[in-house]
């Protein structure tokens, strides 16, 4: 079973290399976020469970540093107050907390990635439909389909998978790539 697993892991990684169409969708969203970051804007990011914990750490990747000692590049995590996180589920509702804070710290220029291994999060989904009426860019992370995520991002990073723990596992290995490339077009 151990041996499988990390074959199936490695044939996900396999198919993402021959993606062609996939590579440049990489490549432009370490153009778009690069771009961001050069022109003063952030990066958000959101998810739920683990692709929460996974948008957290990608957020810390550009707001700490990957390999370079450099300067801090503005990032964050949209699921890190709680406070906020209940308050807003409780009187609102869960399906808009990503769309609230949006309407409300995000501005023209700025990028939303969202990570969903389904691309249906109805949360992320209401998050970035109000991110396309500020003028905010979004970049999909989701399973083979896309979901409905698909035709509401501006770039879509969707792995070719429909197994949940090989998606969230590229999803990191995509990610750790576009930090790495971005760090190095701004601080090399």
């Amino acid at each position: 079973m151990i041996k499988q697993r990390i074959q199936s892991s490695i044939d996900v990684k396999q198919a993402i290399l021959q993606n062609e169409t996939l590579l440049s969708h990489i490549e432009q969203a370490v153009e778009v976020i690069t771009d961001c970051f050069k022109n003063g804007n952030k990066v958000f990011f959101c998810g739920n469970g683990g692709s929460a914990a996974d948008a957290q750490h990608l957020a810390a990747e550009f707001s700490g540093k990957f390999y370079l000692d450099r300067e801090v590049l503005p990032a964050e995590a949209l699921h890190c107050n709680t406070s906020y996180l209940t308050a807003v589920s409780n009187d609102y509702s869960f399906d808009i907390i990503y769309a609230r804070l949006i309407a409300g710290i995000a501005k023209k220029g700025d990028v939303l990635v969202g990570l969903s291994t389904s691309g249906n999060s109805k949360n992320i989904i209401r998050a970035f439909e109000k991110a396309r009426e500020l003028g905010v860019y979004t970049i999909a992370f989701t399973g083979k389909t896309g979901g409905l995520m698909r035709d509401l991002s501006d770039i879509l990073l969707n792995v070719p998978s429909d197994d949940t723990p090989r998606i969230q596992e590229s999803h990191i290995l995509v990610g750790h790539i576009i930090c790495e490339l971005v760090e190095s077009n701004i601080f090399s």
